[in-house]
């Protein structure tokens, strides 16, 4: 896949001029199924300390194996000489997402829960609450698609990776006539995160605290 170096995203507009950026932009592809054992260190080494790195690899190759192959996800790749260093998951349709994951791959899902559950029960509740609740939308009335996961592996951060792949990630959400992308980001201890979404174009829709107490910035951008 290969992007246009001037992104028009309804009111939003981004322009990358230099090679490097252009570079960047086609080493971005589609994830594939076959992509998952690969996917699975990057977000281990991008979101080090998070509940679903804890969760572990079992855990997280039917996560991202369920997104590719939900008619809803929307994933994508950075792949350089072969090796994949960052990549992007969301959804169109957030709404009931994760129960189609669930009546898809329930057994899977249970299996690979079950040696994280034992270890730590006390997640339980957690686990559970997070793949059983419908997503809510701030929006009625507008369709709503969600960036679920972005990761890059921290010794390729700062060369326009993540920033290529959000645009990816727009760009198809654009195509699949969403009207706002939204995603939640840690508020505190994160600024660096934050500032970046900012800088794409995102503004601060909701600050709320989950039921572990962590607060939790949610942005959205028009498309």
């Amino acid at each position: 896949m290969y992007l246009s170096t001037v992104h028009n995203v309804g009111t939003f507009q981004y322009q990358m001029v230099s090679s490097s950026s252009t570079n960047t932009e086609n080493r971005i592809r589609f994830m594939q199924p076959g992509d998952v054992e690969s996917v699975v260190p990057v977000h281990m080494d991008g979101f080090p300390g998070f509940f679903l790195t804890f969760l572990g690899p079992a855990f997280l190759r039917e996560f991202y194996t369920g997104v590719c192959e939900d008619p809803s996800g929307i994933a994508f790749v950075y792949e350089d000489d072969g090796s994949i260093l960052g990549l992007v998951v969301g959804t169109v349709e957030p709404s009931g997402f994760y129960k189609r994951l669930i009546q898809k791959r329930w057994w899977r899902f249970g299996l690979a829960s079950l040696k994280p559950a034992l270890s730590k029960p006390r997640i339980i509740p957690r686990l559970l609450r997070a793949l059983t609740l419908p997503a809510k939308t701030a929006h009625p009335g507008l369709k709503t698609g969600t960036l679920m996961s972005l990761a890059v592996l921290q010794n390729r951060k700062g060369n326009g990776v993540g920033k290529h792949l959000v645009l990816s990630f727009i760009e198809k959400s654009r195509e699949r006539e969403v009207e706002i992308v939204n995603l939640t980001t840690d508020a505190v201890g994160n600024d660096a995160t934050n500032e970046f979404y900012r800088r794409m174009g995102f503004t601060l829709d909701k600050v709320f605290t989950t039921p572990e107490g962590r607060l939790m910035n949610e942005y959205m951008i028009r498309l």
